[in-house]
């Protein structure tokens, strides 16, 4: 079956979807309405199915037209990207550098390396965005992003990867706590889910990762609280509000400042091993390889500094 769609339609149909009416859409679309209308009809013939409802309170989607209305959003999405990457290089941008990274490496350790980047490669723009490590390993699979950083035990047997950092979640608590009582040892994150928690944003990875790992126990994360970045949850388990587990860079540098402790989980996930990925590391522009050796050289000072 031929298929035909041009951006019109796809614009015309959003637009039907968000005003739920025809009319409406069409004035949205600057459109009269038997245009839109032929428009409407013409798309039903080509794919074979109606994309709405007609009542006489207005149109409504049918499920075709819902997954059209979905995938038009997800094209329009990135025509926009599109347009944005090509002023950028009408600006004087040479190149656009995308790279994933999970919560840690992008609060932790990257905001300085990607600062000595940009500051050598004033003509490279890049687009950081936080994902789950699974999700990460796909989008570099396919193509999505160019560089990206993982932990924790993923399958990256088609993609070329380099040792970054290593990080251990932790589980922080206020001062004086039970759990932190010497001789308490390390705590199974099973036997954290009768306690309050203090989560990060729904968005972040870490989240995500913490959600998982209750599932596997058929347990839910009691999240009392959800902030947004590793300070401000350390400040609500400061508070009494719940406990929390973020990684331990954050959570040790906090506590020397704040009235919280640190207690080990005995979870073998909480040791991350963190790694750059990438589909080839020659196949990638220059600017891109000089990103990738300074995150090298960061990881070689890290293990330099703890072996000192």
């Amino acid at each position: 079956m031929a298929m035909h769609f041009d951006l019109v339609d796809l614009r015309l149909m959003v637009r039907i979807a968000e005003t739920n009416g025809l009319t409406r859409g069409a004035e949205a679309s600057h459109m009269s309405l038997p245009a839109a209308s032929t428009r409407v009809k013409n798309l039903e013939e080509s794919i074979g199915a109606k994309l709405l409802y007609r009542t006489s309170q207005g149109v409504t989607l049918t499920p075709p037209g819902q997954a059209f209305v979905h995938h038009a959003r997800l094209v329009l999405g990135q025509i926009e990207h599109l347009r944005g990457d090509l002023q950028s290089y009408a600006k004087g941008i040479k190149g656009h550098l995308r790279v994933f990274a999970n919560t840690t490496a992008l609060g932790e350790f990257l905001p300085p390396v990607l600062r000595d980047y940009l500051a050598s490669h004033p003509d490279v723009n890049i687009d950081l965005r936080e994902r789950l490590s699974h999700d990460i390993v796909r989008a570099v699979s396919e193509g999505q992003t160019d560089i990206g950083i993982v932990a924790g035990a993923v399958r990256t047997e088609n993609l070329e990867t380099l040792p970054y950092r290593q990080d251990t979640l932790l589980l922080v608590v206020p001062r004086g706590h039970p759990l932190s009582l010497a001789g308490a040892g390390a705590v199974a994150f099973a036997d954290t889910l009768d306690l309050d928690h203090v989560g990060l944003h729904e968005a972040s990875a870490i989240h995500a990762f913490l959600r998982q790992a209750g599932d596997k126990l058929h347990r839910v994360l009691p999240t009392r609280i959800e902030v947004g970045n590793f300070e401000a949850a350390c400040r609500m388990v400061e508070a009494g509000v719940g406990v929390s587990i973020l990684p331990g860079s954050a959570a040790r540098r906090h506590a020397q400042t704040m009235a919280i402790d640190t207690v080990a989980l005995s979870d073998d996930w909480s040791l991350r091993e963190m790694q750059i990925c990438m589909r080839s590391l020659q196949a990638l522009p220059a600017f891109a390889r000089d990103l990738v050796d300074l995150l090298v050289a960061d990881a070689e000072r890290a293990r330099a500094a703890v072996t000192d």
